[in-house]
């Protein structure tokens, strides 16, 4: 049976795979982490002919093991139906001289939907195994996509409450309007007068004031989240990278066992890291490139060895990676320290003390898996023209950095193995940023502006934005972030 240890505290008693969708966070403020990495059952040549269902049982299974596989089909199956639009869930395509795995498909077009359609499922039978008789309280910050797709996911389902907080002035219009006019009666959406890296800092506080836990815990309330550092929001995005180079070899673009590369919009580290687990069951990804935005942190600790949140903040039109604190790095920063827990608290420490952190250089080598990038919003708004000029194909913002941090390596490089440019976003979601970078001289406003859009680009409108013509605002709270635990003690009593 696949346990689950902090990245933190060697000391940790390890957990069950549902423990730990429970609790989301460890107490001593750490993520979990497998044990000992799971291995997969199956070759690639196998997979072919698996069905993504059957692809996501046969990875997700040794990771989560404590579901039988009776639980573990029901909430695959339950996950992964009509809400997604095309039969293949993450479908690959070939545009520019790339590969675009586009996971925006599912019900709130964005990647986060193919892990939060899944979560809800997982916490309600792991909630069974653990005789656990609190209601659950799913507490998350939200950069854009996260908070839209895990209320979509858990709204009305039974005993649990659900609180999204998100900057009031940090995300795009559409992205706003789809949280607002979120309907679920356990469903509650908080602006801050603050970005995203404030909310989440905050929220992470709450999860670790030990006294308010026991407080609501007597009050029969419990938190979880719903964020990447949730294992039951991780591993499931493992489940596309095999699938995307599935698709390659069916497609003939690669030969079985020949490597890829893969271009993620990187901001809290999740979905990059989920490549990253995926190489290490066995896809052969030859280099996973980390591609940021203007609030490129992540690039100069990929690049030099230190990572200084220490500088300016930016509002971007990608804004889902406008942070400058990327949680799931820590993860990583375990494996490269040889799954020291205690080395890994001590950079985490230096971090909150300090605002960066430095690798020695036998840690810094073991970065090797990786490549780093960043496009700032004049190179975004070019590549969208670039790609559009090129194929008539329309890139989100945040598609659109990864792809435009993918030329750059190729060209720095000379690498020419394939590549994959994971596409996170409809451009429908951010209609304004990609009009402008198609060069409409006029640029209406909210929802004309997808009007706009689909005018030119002529693809249809995904239901989800359609509906958000007629949908009323059922949202209206913005607190300071200093406000945002009493806000949540306010909402829950």
């Amino acid at each position: 049976m696949t346990l689950y240890r902090s990245t933190r505290d060697p000391h940790a008693k390890a957990i069950t795979a549902s423990q730990a969708v429970l609790q989301g966070l460890s107490p001593d403020g750490g993520l979990y982490v497998p044990v000992t990495m799971p291995q997969i059952d199956f070759n690639l040549e196998d997979a072919l002919t698996f069905s993504y269902q059957e692809l996501a049982y046969r990875i997700l299974k040794p990771f989560f093991s404590d579901y039988s596989q009776a639980e573990l089909t029901d909430c695959i199956n339950s996950a992964y139906g009509p809400n997604f639009t095309v039969p293949l869930v993450a479908p690959v395509n070939y545009q520019a001289d790339n590969a675009y795995l586009e996971l925006f498909h599912g019900p709130t077009i964005a990647f986060k939907d193919i892990a939060l359609q899944l979560l809800p499922y997982l916490m309600i039978i792991a909630a069974k195994k653990n005789q656990l008789t609190n209601k659950i309280v799913i507490l998350t910050a939200t950069s854009g996509d996260t908070g839209k797709a895990a209320m979509e996911g858990f709204a009305d389902v039974p005993n649990t409450e659900i609180c999204v907080f998100y900057p009031k002035d940090g995300v795009s219009p559409i992205q706003e309007k789809q949280m607002l006019t979120q309907k679920g009666a356990n469903t509650h959406v908080i602006g801050i007068k603050g970005n995203f890296d404030q909310a989440q800092t905050n929220v992470k506080e709450i999860f670790n004031n030990r006294d308010l836990a026991e407080q609501l815990a007597t009050k029969g309330y419990q938190f979880s989240s719903a964020n990447s550092i949730n294992i039951g929001r991780l591993f499931p995005q493992v489940v596309y990278y095999f699938h995307a180079y599935l698709q390659l070899v069916k497609a003939g673009k690669v030969t079985l066992g020949a490597p890829v590369n893969f271009s993620v919009p990187t901001g809290n580290f999740g979905d990059i890291l989920a490549g990253y687990y995926a190489k290490q069951l066995g896809l052969p990804i030859k280099k996973l490139i980390c591609a940021s935005n203007k609030n490129n942190v992540l690039t100069d600790f990929f690049n030099e060895g230190t990572y200084d949140k220490n500088r300016p903040f930016y509002v971007t039109t990608s804004p889902s990676m406008d942070i400058l604190v990327s949680s799931n790095l820590e993860r990583l920063l375990f494996y490269i320290s040889g799954e020291d827990a205690a080395k890994t608290a001590q950079l985490i420490a230096d971090l909150n003390k300090t605002g960066k952190y430095s690798l020695d250089e036998n840690t810094k080598a073991k970065l090797v898996d990786f490549a780093a990038g960043f496009a700032d919003e004049a190179s975004t708004e070019t590549e969208i023209a670039r790609v559009y000029q090129a194929s008539g194909y329309t890139l989100d913002p945040h598609t659109a950095v990864a792809s435009a941090v993918a030329e750059q390596y190729k060209k720095a490089s000379g690498d020419s193995t394939p590549m994959v440019v994971v596409a996170t976003a409809s451009p429908y979601k951010f209609p304004q940023a990609v009009l402008r970078s198609l060069g409409a001289n006029e640029i209406d406003s909210g929802l004309d502006a997808v009007n706009q859009l689909q005018a030119l680009i002529k693809v249809p409108l995904p239901k989800t934005v359609a509906d958000l013509f007629t949908a009323k605002e059922l949202h209206s709270l913005v607190v300071e972030p200093a406000e945002m635990e009493a806000t949540v003690i306010d909402i829950l009593e």
